[in-house]
């Protein structure tokens, strides 16, 4: 049987050192959970870390690159060789350089696949073979609303996350032995990521579809409850948008 003691599990989680991952690190500290932060923004991560341990979590930090497969395979090492064990994965690095398909920015295109894509293949492949061995546990994706619509200058970022969301599902159907797979779709959140918008129009669309942001404790709050279910029960998809929002 899987050991499901929430104090003794441990979380990796990718894209700790702001927004979504940073809040989700957090939480899952307060909930008892021994978590380590992946980014590269070591700077960033040490903070955060030290934070933790001073509210009375456990945390400790490497720096990561999700597009590197070694990289990813080596931080998912750190945790097994820091706890002993891992628990659940958190692949919620990712970027967004809006922008239209004509204005061929295809620097932007290779690095939302390399990120968004390729960042969650690298992160299923480095934990689903000791979760597999232990016999347990669960991978968590973040994609976005933006896995179940597209809108102009997205196209490339939405496409990115509508393959998130098949990889999550068809990695669901092929999982057994108590390995538990969920997505976590935020609308628009409180982060960093508009911050990569390189289209000078698509960035000042941005800022009006942001007004009505949550905070990324929102999304931190499904990644926490979907985490604490019982061991047979297997949250699959949550979306999780602002009320005021028709989208």
């Amino acid at each position: 049987m899987t050991d499901t003691t929430t104090v003794t599990r441990a979380v990796a989680v990718t894209g700790a050192s702001s927004g979504i991952g940073e809040a989700v690190a957090r939480r899952l500290a307060a909930d008892g959970y021994r978590v380590l932060l992946g980014a590269r923004r070591t700077d960033r991560l040490e903070r955060i870390a030290a934070e933790i341990t001073e509210a009375g979590g456990e945390a400790s930090f490497r720096r990561l690159d999700v597009t590197d497969a070694e990289d990813t395979r080596a931080f998912v090492d750190a945790a097994l060789g820091s706890y002993g064990r891992l628990d659940a994965l958190v692949n919620n690095a990712g970027l967004m350089p809006l922008s239209p398909l004509g204005a061929l920015r295809t620097e932007d295109w290779d690095r939302m696949l390399d990120v968004n894509v390729r960042g969650v293949l690298h992160g299923i492949a480095a934990a689903l073979p000791p979760m597999r061995a232990r016999g347990g546990g669960h991978i968590v994706n973040i994609a976005s609303v933006g896995a179940y619509e597209v809108s102009p200058t997205a196209a490339v970022y939405c496409a990115t996350k509508f393959a998130v969301r098949a990889i999550s599902e068809g990695l669901r159907q092929e999982s057994a032995g108590g390995i538990r797979v969920t997505l976590v779709s935020p609308g628009v959140t409180e982060s960093e990521l508009a911050d990569t918008i390189t289209d000078p129009v698509a960035r000042e669309a941005m800022k009006a579809y942001r007004a009505v942001a949550l905070p990324a404790s929102a999304i931190a709050g499904a990644v926490a409850y979907a985490l604490a279910q019982p061991s047979e029960v297997d949250v699959n998809e949550i979306v999780v948008r602002p009320a005021a929002s028709p989208r």
